[in-house]
């Protein structure tokens, strides 16, 4: 999977399409992200004691990596993501459309 935490990410399908937002998780075994402000899920929490009241809960739920394009910032837009291996040695990812560095 070649979205990471941290990365920011365009929704390219579904009832989302076209939200730009952070990933907040990554879960590369499920090929899923969760992404800031998509995919809002509610949930009916019962209280638990006087500490933990109940409501209705606003989140975040989980997406698949497949439906999110990597925003870069220079092109404003959802771009693929290459692999170059700088002369140190180290595998780094690249922006297909203008070719720059996204690990830094």
């Amino acid at each position: 999977m070649q979205i990471k935490s941290g990365d920011t990410v365009v929704v390219i399908s579904g009832k989302d399409k076209g939200k730009t937002g952070k990933v907040l998780k990554a879960m590369p075994t499920e090929n899923r992200v969760i992404v800031e402000g998509v995919n809002m899920v509610t949930k009916h929490k019962k209280a638990a004691g006087p500490t933990n009241p109940g409501g209705i809960i606003k989140y975040e739920g989980a997406i698949d990596a497949s439906k999110v394009m990597y925003y870069c910032e220079k092109d404003k837009s959802g771009v693929r993501i290459g692999h170059s291996v700088k002369s140190d040695g180290k595998k780094v990812r690249i922006c297909k459309k203008c070719g720059e560095v996204l690990d830094k």
